[in-house]
């Protein structure tokens, strides 16, 4: 597997600049680029995400079921080293991040076995945070 992905871009609307960034540096460790009185730009692990002021844009949230869980539709996140993820994991937990799937290790001692997270921001945009257990697994049917 190629180790040296270019970096993604993902733009997504929020409801309120400063509660995302609050939530963004604080929970993620995002660090902040440009921004204006419409939208910020955030360093998500070498990402460029970028929050647009749009509030009418996050008042549905959609769920669909996947393995007995309420997984929202619209969500995006990483997928991590395994020491990283519980890196991440434990900060969310000191700093009593909200989880709406709390983290647990799906397909434990199989094919395919990963660690996952849910978490939602202000604006209830999921984030997932999932490590493989084996990387090669990632597309694995």
């Amino acid at each position: 597997m190629n180790n040296s992905f270019p970096p993604f871009h993902l733009a997504f609307p929020v409801k309120n600049l400063l509660e995302t960034k609050f939530f963004y540096t604080n929970y993620l460790g995002c660090s902040v680029g440009r921004t204006s009185n419409k939208w910020i730009d955030f360093n998500f692990y070498g990402h460029q995400i970028t929050a647009h002021l749009s509030p009418s844009s996050c008042d549905v949230i959609n769920n669909n079921k996947v393995d007995g869980q309420s997984v929202p539709v619209r969500h995006f996140g990483l997928i991590m080293d395994w020491d990283d993820w519980h890196i991440a994991k434990d900060k969310l937990i000191k700093n009593k991040a909200q989880f709406i799937i709390d983290p647990y290790i799906r397909f434990k001692n199989k094919s395919g076995e990963q660690a996952t997270l849910f978490i939602v921001d202000p604006s209830f945009n999921g984030i997932e945070l999932k490590s493989f257990k084996d990387k090669n697994m990632i597309f694995a049917k």
